[in-house]
């Protein structure tokens, strides 16, 4: 029973397996990116990346349809130069960076959906935004398995970069470690993986797999490398749990992916070992009591 449960679905349709390994995929590199912007208190930037990246999505599709490589290298654009322009915009007004972020991806995302609504039609734009999971070709499982390796690769470069840059900006900036240069690739980086996400998820749920392990993860450990095997362990779970569920309740695939790592995130918010609500008053309590 349990294996028909669990294994069944997977042994039986390929898609199902199609899908899994695009979930491994955007599970190893999409989290501890989210990690990093956790720690950098820039967990919204990832969802910013999402909405400012559906215009250039939604000219690739004009341009050739359903192209993943259209698509992709249409987001990216846009994503890049939202970042860009938000950095820009905030040196030279000398405000906020976060606050040039939203006013451009809100401008972006009414842009993106007014190309596709003119020239695309409900369907394309239901596709666009909420993706399809069960539809992974395998131009879209090259496209999330380069990403995931190309991400690894880069972080082993990047690790001291990033931590330094995240605890002690100063002594970074002293010791002239380019924190600047790191930050930018860091961001394009994150664009890339949203990018790679959208292709199963949909430009609105693509940051679900991205953000929520790693908001879990800080109640499940102290130390960043913690931190990151807690939240790639959430993905992977939430990825298998998410497809286990849209196939047995009959429920769009990323979104039930995404409430399995938001479930995931409650939990560890209540039971975490780490200021988790539930453990904290139990501590507290024992501290009274004592």
């Amino acid at each position: 029973m349990s294996f028909e449960l669990l294994a069944g679905p997977f042994a039986e349709f390929g898609f199902l397996r199609r899908a899994l390994v695009g979930c491994i995929a955007l599970a190893l590199s999409a989290p501890p990116l989210g990690v990093f912007l956790v720690l950098r208190r820039m967990s919204l930037t990832a969802d910013v990346l999402a909405h400012g990246m559906l215009p250039g999505v939604a000219i690739g599709f004009l341009v050739a349809g359903l192209s993943v490589t259209a698509m992709s290298l249409g987001g990216l654009i846009a994503g890049l130069a939202v970042v860009v322009g938000a950095g820009a915009l905030s040196r030279a007004t000398g405000g906020r960076e976060d606050s040039a972020l939203a006013g451009l991806y809100l401008i972006s995302l009414a842009l993106g959906v007014a190309i596709v609504s003119t020239a695309g039609g409900a369907v394309d734009l239901s596709r666009l935004l909420f993706g399809s999971v069960l539809g992974v070709d395998d131009a879209a499982l090259w496209l999330m398995a380069g990403t995931a390796a190309f991400t690894l690769a880069w972080l082993s470069f990047a690790w001291r970069p990033l931590v330094l840059e995240c605890f002690d900006p100063g002594h970074a900036a002293a010791v002239k470690a380019r924190g600047g240069a790191w930050h930018l690739m860091f961001l394009g980086l994150v664009t890339l993986n949203v990018i790679a996400a959208a292709q199963a998820m949909g430009t609105l749920m693509s940051v679900g797999l991205m953000m929520l392990p790693a908001a879990a993860a800080r109640f499940l450990a102290r130390s960043i490398g913690g931190m990151v095997y807690a939240a790639v362990g959430i993905a992977l779970a939430s990825g298998l749990g998410g497809l286990l569920l849209s196939f047995h309740a009959d429920l769009p695939s990323g979104a039930a992916i995404v409430l399995c790592a938001g479930f995931a995130w409650v939990l560890a918010a209540l039971f975490g070992p780490v200021d988790g609500i539930i453990t904290r008053r139990i501590a507290q309590a024992r501290h009274l009591a004592g």
